[in-house]
């Protein structure tokens, strides 16, 4: 498995010190948050090729460019036009920058609220991208999310049983499904199966109410709920059957570590970091 920092983590800094940050750190890539300032569809040539240069000094990778673009399910169609033109655009900035993943958003609502339609309208767009990236050779990836279509592995093989391309699969996320109280551990990843592209990590913790740094809220099945950003081991996602989970089906893909509690972003990656080797080293007992 390889490691990666979500530039998101590092919002704050410029793009190039994110990326050093994350060489820092001893991480072999850096999922890039495709919005600004670190990268969106209309960053230009010139700061692409320096975002390529740069990597290729520090010797990472850019496997992933997590796009914010879709929405698919609830978004009218010449908002899902605008999205599909963003989409394209940001397909050729990753095959400029050697990534093989694209992040797209299906959109919502949550999938205990979708009806069949919801899901039909996002397969629809999201085939367009599957056929656009199918030529490049790039995969298309979605984000098992609360509030979305996928905040479930059931909801998830629902909407790709409707794609018809095998290059769409999921991002497998504990700390999004521990909000929407579905499974995360090892049954989530054997089910997903073959449609397992990627791996998130980082922590939540349900608290009583927003205000303090990290707090936020989240629509769920019980309604409104207050959660706490929180590091590895410190929330309520307990990601050690996650681990021995990927042992256990031979995962060798990117492990992409985004970690939004309330300490400064370099200590908080480089505590997950450290959380993660240990639970990868310690398995299952």
């Amino acid at each position: 498995m390889k490691f990666a920092a979500f530039s998101g983590v590092f919002i704050a800094h410029s793009i190039q010190e994110a990326m050093k940050l994350t060489k820092k750190l001893g991480m072999d890539g850096i999922e890039i948050a495709a919005r600004e300032p670190h990268l969106s569809p209309t960053t230009s040539t010139p700061r692409i090729q320096e975002i390529k240069a740069l990597a290729a000094d520090l010797g990472l990778e850019i496997p992933v460019l997590a796009g914010y673009m879709g929405g698919f399910s609830t978004a009218s169609d010449q908002e899902c036009k605008q999205a599909f033109g963003d989409f394209n655009r940001l397909l050729d900035i990753g095959g400029e920058l050697g990534s093989s993943m694209i992040r797209v958003s299906p959109g919502g609502p949550n999938a205990f609220m979708a009806d069949d339609y919801h899901y039909a309208k996002a397969a629809h767009w999201l085939n367009k991208c599957a056929e656009a990236a199918q030529k490049l050779d790039m995969k298309i990836v979605l984000e098992i999310h609360n509030e979305s279509l996928v905040e479930t592995v059931d909801s998830s093989l629902k909407l790709l049983n409707l794609i018809e391309h095998d290059n769409v699969g999921m991002i497998h996320d504990a700390g999004n499904m521990y909000i929407t109280e579905t499974d995360y551990g090892r049954d989530s990843i054997v089910n997903l199966d073959k449609h397992l592209f990627h791996v998130h990590v980082k922590d939540e913790i349900r608290v009583t109410e927003v205000g303090a740094p990290g707090t936020f809220l989240n629509l769920t099945h019980r309604g409104e709920e207050a959660f706490l950003q929180s590091r590895l081991g410190e929330g309520e996602a307990d990601h050690q059957p996650v681990f021995d989970a990927l042992k256990e089906v031979g995962y060798n893909g990117w492990i992409t570590l985004e970690c939004h509690a309330p300490f400064p972003a370099y200590e908080r990656l480089m505590y997950d970091l450290q959380v993660v080797k240990n639970m990868l080293s310690r398995g299952h007992a």
